[in-house]
This record gives C-alpha cells, structure tokens and sequence, in this order.
C-alpha cells in the first residue's frame, strides 16, 4: 500500500493522548463513609470490572476512528510501480495511400482518426505526427478538427524515419516512461535495416487491416507507335487479385474521347489509343476501382513539339549527324567555321564543334558565352590539332587539358551503363559486344564523368553538366566509332538531352528538371497553377530557354499550366508514385515491440490497466463509520 500524502501519518502519534488519559485516569472520585462495607464492596468490585472493559472497548474503537480518518486523508493506494512513473506519449499515425483500403467504418484512415478520438483520455498531454505533419505538446481537445481533416498524402516514412523523429517529440527525462505508439497497416515499404533505435522507448503497434486487399492501378503511360500521322497511346495496368478485364476511359480535358477494356494476364494489363499526331492533349485515363482511389487515374499531356536546336561547326562532313538528328524532333543546321553567323550560336540547344583544327579567338569568346547561358557542347577534336588552343577551351569549361596524342590501335571497351548519357538506353550490361576502336587518342588529365573508355582505361568519352569530350577523332580514317552501334544512341541522348522536354507526365517525390523553350523579358518570372494552387518553382532563364527545377511542389497531381506573366504557355502534368498501390505488408511478429493490437482502443484500454491507481481512502472512511457505530453499540449496550 502506498500514500500519496505519506507525511499525514505522523498525526497518528495523537493517539498517544487519549491512550495516556485512560492510562493515568486522571478522573478524581469522592469518598463517601459507610457503616456497613462488606455489601458494597462486592458491588464496587462488580463495577469496576465492567466499566473496565467498556472503558478499553470505547478506547479501541475511538482510536480506531482516529486511525482511519487519518489515514483516509492520506489516501492510500495500490498500483504498480509503472503507475507512478512520469509518461511520455508520442503516435505516429500512417496517413499514407494505402490507408485508403476499405475497413468496416470508411477507409483505414478514417477508422484510425475515430478510434484515436475515442480512446485518448481527456486532459491527457500527448504528441502526434503524421507523414507530413505533427502536433506537440497537445490535448485531444486542442486537434480534434485537425486530426477530422487529415488528408492522404503520397509521402511515407519508414521505421527508422518514424523512430527518429519521434526522438525529437521526447524530453531528455531518463525516468519518464517513454510511449511510442505506431498506428499503420505496415505495408512493406515501411521496413528498414534497423530494427531497433528506441533505446529505452517502448514501441506499441496497431496494425489496421482492410476488409480485402482488391486493387487496380493505372501504373504509366508512354507512346508505343509514333507515326506522321497518328500516335499509339499505351496505359499499363496492374491488379492485386485475378481479374480478367476493367473498362479504361480516355479524357481530354473533361471530354470523353475513348472507352475500352484492358484485358489483364497475370494480374498486369495493357490498353491502346490511337490519336492524331499533331493533337494537343491535357488528357486523362480513369479506371472505377473500389480499392485504392488514388491510382485511378493518371494525368498526362500531349504539347506542340519542341525541337531542340543543334548546330554542327567543322569541314568535316557532318551527314551521319544529320541523320541522327531527323527533321522532325530536331532542327538541325550545319556549317564550316568561315561560314557561320556567330549570332546563330546563342539561339541553340547544342553545338558540335566537328574536328575542328583550330579553335579561333572568337569562336572561344561565343562558345564560353553560349556555355554560360546554359548551352550544351560536345568537342570531337582531329587528328591535327593545336592541343594549346584546345586545352585553353577546355580548361573554361572544367575539362582539364589534352596532353600528348598516343599513336596506338586501341578498343573502345568500356561502357558506364549507369551514367545519365545512357538512361533507358540499355535494357541490362552488354558483355559480347564488337567494341569500335580508334588508330590514334589524345591523353587527358580531366577529372570529368568518363562515359565511354578505352581498353587501358584511359576515356575516349567523358562528360559533365552537358559537356562532351571525345579524345579521338571519330573520323573514318581513324576510327570505326561511326558504324558502332553506340553512335545512335550516344548522340542522340545528346540532343534530346540539351533540351529538357516535359515529358508526357511526370512522377511527384523527387527533384524534376525540364526546360521551357520559351525567351522571357527580364523582369518576369514563370509561375505554375492549378485551380487555385500557386507557386514559383526554382528557375533560371537562358538565351532561348528557362530551365525549371521541381523539388518539394507540387503537393498534389493534376494537370497545370505554366504561366508567364498571367498567360499559360504550357501545361504539364504530375502524378503520384505507385508505390502505395502494392500492397503486400510486413509482419509486425518480427519489430521488436512492447506490444501488438489489432485496434487503437484495445491498446489504450491495455495502457489504462497498467496506470491504474486502486484508491483505498474510501475503505477508511467507511472503516470510521463503523467504529463509530460500535462506539454507539457499546456506550448504549454494554453495562
């Protein structure tokens, strides 16, 4: 038994009063003479026994009142140890897509918010965080509208990230008792290699689960065919149970333009819509599916094509390069370096300085300036260079120097599959492969990417922020590089490169990079809105373009325009990843935990219990009441 008031005890020592009194009787009697003794004397001994034995009786029972009403004002209890310790609680409450899935009160979510609202002790001081927002310090009361317009959010923390930050919602108080509990259907995606970083904090999960985990995705988007006059618009699909087909609806804008069905094979399906190749598009596939809502439908955009400028510079004939770059993606120009209009120079995307022997001081000043202004260039020296000019071209540019030219058959061997340059190029790493090779190679001391290198390891292709060096000329008398397969691929992917198109959509959670071919007056921004949402993204103009950087915006998918001083002048569109539309999820058997419940409620009925305080005040005061009555008992019976 324990007292919240122990220092109340001390006035039990009151009780030594009336035991002295009785102890000393201090009553004083009067003597009254008698002739005859001998019958009062029995009747006096009489007496004095039973007034002896009510006396003790009626000390008992007035000590014993004493004793209990004391004690009751102590207020005494019984309770765990755990009860009595200070209690931190932090709730991590997963409001990722998935907690979409259908429960028996709304969707997960909704069913978590409720039981929280529910089960929460009034008055009770706690800390909550959600995937994209948190709340410290707080009482039910103060967030019961804030926790009733949580929204989904395609974010998602893992373990590690929930348990890290929830160490910031703790006080540094080593005796506190320390409360984290994780409310979350724990799909897969929320493991981690850590599987505890609590220290002393107990970890108490909820794992929510969905009356069926029926679900079908609209996963992307992509021309398969692009003709001159049509396009081939492909959607895949993806389905969490066996199903055979689900109607497919193709929007522009809000008109229907196309309705079929994808016909699905194991679990995955795919849909085909022909449209004309010269329609502007701000389009839409929707699908009616009773999971998950969020990957129903999928944005994308079909924009006026934007044709990258590349200008070749060199004698050197420049035909194969033509032939890379066709008409309609590129607008291709070529020319010798006594021919050209250096005002030509700041209006394109990417410049190829073709085997060039000399590098005049002029064409250096333009191609710096144009190189500054965001321009992409790709050098392929000849055999017969001044290494001094080049080198002094290169080192503006953080390409090092061409050192001495190496007279050896060399093959081109080695391939950095993983570098941007390659991207959805290679299907998997190429081992048998008929490597070009060259006659003759310049030495170089950059410290730039190499992309493609020689068999000694030395770079025959290297490259950073858009610029290009090839060591070798790549002419036919010194090299085979032009009937390589790599030479489509490798140029092309240059100039598709140097200007960063919006592609049909793009997929939210990560830094977005795309350029707008579009020249703004000085003073003007471009802006990005969509019914009602508005904000700046990071952006930089050049000559004839605005690059565009996309990280923490937008919030949410949709289709927007891009506005240059109130006028759209391009739409693009964003989409949620799919991540939360797989929905397989972890065992919580294996997370190191302090418990495991299947409802909010049931935990905090569990947690309830281990702070119950069993209060024992009352039995005293009833403890009195009973002594009192038998105080009574005895004073009107006992003779």
């Amino acid at each position: 038994m324990q007292f919240k008031y122990p220092e109340l005890l001390w006035a039990l020592f009151l009780l030594l009063i009336p035991i002295f009194i009785h102890l000393f009787r201090l009553r004083r009697f009067k003597k009254t003479p008698f002739t005859n003794v001998k019958l009062l004397q029995k009747v006096v001994s009489e007496s004095r026994k039973s007034n002896t034995l009510k006396k003790w009786l009626l000390l008992f029972t007035r000590l014993m009142v004493f004793a209990a009403v004391i004690i009751a004002f102590t207020q005494p209890f019984f309770a765990k140890k755990s009860a009595l310790q200070e209690k931190e609680t932090v709730i991590y409450l997963d409001n990722s897509f998935s907690m979409q899935a259908k429960s028996d009160q709304g969707s997960l979510l909704d069913k978590a918010i409720q039981e929280l609202i529910k089960a929460v002790p009034e008055g009770e001081n706690f800390n909550l965080f959600t995937n994209n927002s948190e709340f410290r310090n707080i009482e039910l009361k103060d967030i019961q509208n804030d926790l009733l317009t949580i929204v989904p959010t395609p974010d998602q923390l893992n373990l590690d990230e929930i348990q890290l930050k929830a160490n910031n919602f703790f006080s540094k108080n080593t005796n506190a008792i320390k409360n984290l509990i994780i409310v979350s259907d724990f799909q897969k995606r929320l493991a981690s290699g850590n599987k505890d970083a609590m220290g002393k904090v107990q970890k108490h999960l909820v794992k929510l689960s969905a009356l069926n985990l029926e679900n079908v995705s609209v996963d992307s988007i992509y021309v398969g065919k692009n003709g001159t006059e049509n396009i081939e618009l492909t959607a895949s699909l993806s389905a969490t149970n066996e199903i055979q087909s689900i109607p497919v609806s193709l929007y522009d804008d809000d008109k229907l333009i196309a309705k079929t069905s994808a016909v699905f094979e194991e679990n995955k399906g795919k849909v085909s819509f022909t449209l004309s190749a010269n329609d502007v598009v701000n389009g839409q596939v929707i699908i009616s599916d009773s999971g998950i809502t969020y990957d129903n439908h999928l944005y994308f955009n079909i924009n006026e094509i934007e044709r990258p400028n590349v200008l070749v510079i060199g004698e050197a004939s420049s035909e194969y390069l033509r032939r890379i770059y066709p008409e309609n993606e590129f607008l291709f120009t070529s020319f010798s370096l006594k021919n050209l209009n250096f005002r030509d120079i700041e209006s394109q995307n990417l410049i190829i300085l073709n085997e060039l022997e000399k590098i005049t001081t002029s064409l250096m000043a333009s191609i710096s300036s144009f190189v500054s202004n965001g321009g992409n260039l790709v050098v392929i020296p000849s055999n017969n260079i001044d290494i001094n000019e080049y080198s002094t071209l290169l080192s503006r540019f953080s390409l090092g120097a061409l050192l001495e030219k190496v007279s050896a058959e060399t093959k081109i061997t080695q391939i950095t599959f993983s570098h941007p340059l390659y991207d959805n190029v290679f299907e998997k790493n190429i081992d048998n492969f008929d490597y070009p090779q060259v006659t003759e190679f310049f030495k170089t001391n950059s410290k730039a990417s190499k992309i493609l290198g020689y068999q000694n390891g030395e770079p025959f292709l290297l490259g950073t922020n858009g610029i290009y060096l090839f060591t070798a000329s790549i002419a036919n008398q010194n090299s085979n590089f032009k009937q390589s397969p790599l030479i489509v691929p490798t140029f092309y992917k240059m100039g598709v490169n140097s200007l960063k198109r919006p592609g049909l959509y793009h997929t939210m959670g990560g830094q977005i990079r795309m350029d707008i071919a579009q020249k703004i007056a000085k003073d003007h921004i471009l802006r990005v809105s969509k019914d009602g949402l508005d904000f700046i993204p990071q952006q930089r103009s050049h000559a004839n373009k605005v690059s565009l950087t996309f990280n923490e915006n937008p919030f949410e998918d949709g289709i927007y325009d891009i506005l240059e001083n109130g006028n759209s002048i391009k739409k693009i569109s964003f989409n949620y990843p799919r991540n939360e539309s797989d929905l397989q999820f972890m065992d919580i058997n294996n997370i190191a935990s302090e418990s495991q419940q299947s409802s909010i409620a049931a935990l905090f009925q569990d947690l309830e219990n281990d702070n119950s305080v069993t209060e024992l005040w009352k039995w005293f005061v009833i403890l009195a009441v009973l002594f009192i009555l038998m105080e009574v008992l005895i004073i009107k019976y006992l003779n």
